[in-house]
């Protein structure tokens, strides 16, 4: 087994986010947290308040000897509209924005080419407003959150 790796991704509610990465083969683990705010520790309930800066986030720890980065990338353009600025769903306020909080200057530009590539290939009719960013601190949220969907046999429900 290769080096393993670390990615990060925001895509609106992070329980439908980890579900999807968790089922990608070379994807060792997975935790949802918070990441890209201005406040230490937060919880969930700090996060809903939309003042800490954060967004619901997945860190992905994985094989690049199994999974690039770049498929990691095609799951998240393929789990979310990238093109709703602070919305998924339902659900709406800054931690439900579109992010990539990158770890190394190779997957800035991987996500930066990959977002190039969605625009110049017209399959949305609006712009991509997904931030790409620099990871910062990630904070592990709550215990009832992690594998949430999993835990309460919710798997098939369509979030």
């Amino acid at each position: 087994m290769s080096k393993l790796q670390k990615a990060t991704f925001a895509a609106g509610c992070f329980w439908h986010v980890e579900e999807a990465f968790r089922k990608v083969p070379g994807v060792v683990s997975t935790a949802v947290g918070y990441e890209g705010g201005n406040f230490d520790d937060p919880t969930y309930k700090d996060v809903c308040t939309d003042k800490t800066g954060h967004a619901e986030a997945v860190e992905v720890e994985f094989d690049p000897s199994r999974v690039t980065y770049g498929e990691l990338l095609d799951v998240f353009w393929s789990i979310h509209d990238s093109t709703t600025m602070n919305r998924q769903g339902p659900d709406s306020g800054t931690q439900y924005r579109s992010a990539i909080f990158y770890h190394t200057r190779e997957q800035e530009a991987e996500a930066k080419s990959s977002i190039e590539k969605l625009e110049k290939s017209h399959k949305y009719k609006d712009p991509i407003v997904t931030q790409v960013v620099p990871a910062t601190r990630f904070w592990k949220a709550e215990e009832y959150h992690q594998q949430y969907l999993e835990k309460n046999n919710l798997k098939n429900c369509g979030i």
